[in-house]
């Protein structure tokens, strides 16, 4: 069978800058059946002319004047064959250091791997989608794309970037992900948002919280460094 998994990620400038405290990476991802594509293509499509919404939509941009929008996309990933799994790193506890030969980048992409591995099955084509970004090596995709292929010898995985801007799934990915980085932070100034998350937990009828791994539709992964779920 063939998916395709949108991905992006939010905080990761905290890879290069760890502060104190609870602050968090998070590197998300949004995975669906390819023959779902065009459908799900085409139902974002209408809820953008629904609200007459032409730009890029993401979670930095929810308001009030907005919300309606967004409260139909938060129905949109429950009510379709969608899955949503986000990796949460704690910026103090990444130690590029002691463990990626002193570089962020390779310690970023060794956690998309994390991230993609752990789901991905055999006798299946996993095409992946990362929103486009510049690194300082430029072969860091093709090598995350061997890694995987190499840990999963049964299943082909291909990944190509792609501008956030013109792919709707990597913006559905990004609210998301920004929806768990705001509960996980504790922040609370902005009501538009605290409602996005409370249609969120009615969905899943429990907090947005780290999950058991067996977690399906919604899984949030809290790495931690000692070991463990």
């Amino acid at each position: 069978m063939d998916f395709e998994i949108y991905c992006d990620e939010s905080g990761q400038e905290k890879f290069k800058n760890p502060r104190p405290g609870s602050h968090y990476t998070l590197i998300g991802s949004l995975w669906i059946k390819a023959e779902m594509r065009e459908q799900l293509k085409s139902q974002l499509r209408q809820i953008r002319l629904n609200f007459d919404l032409h730009g890029e939509f993401k979670w930095k941009n929810v308001s009030p004047s907005r919300l309606d929008f967004y409260r139909e996309v938060i129905k949109f990933f429950f009510t379709n064959d969608i899955r949503f799994r986000v990796l949460i790193l704690r910026s103090d506890e990444m130690n590029a250091v002691k463990f990626h030969a002193s570089d962020n980048e390779l310690m970023f992409y060794k956690f998309y791997y994390q991230l993609l591995h752990h789901w991905i099955l055999d006798f299946n084509h996993y095409r992946i989608f990362l929103d486009t970004r510049t690194n300082r090596l430029n072969n860091r995709l093709k090598t995350l794309q061997s890694c995987l292929n190499a840990s999963n010898l049964m299943s082909l995985v291909t990944i190509q970037a792609l501008p956030s801007t013109q792919v709707d799934l990597i913006q559905v990915a990004d609210v998301l992900i920004g929806a768990v980085s705001y509960k996980m932070h504790g922040h609370q100034t902005s009501a538009a948002k605290l409602k996005i998350i409370s249609d969120i937990e009615r969905f899943l009828k429990r907090p947005i919280q780290p999950t058991s791994k067996f977690e399906e539709k919604f899984n949030v992964f809290r790495f931690r460094s000692e070991g463990g779920w």
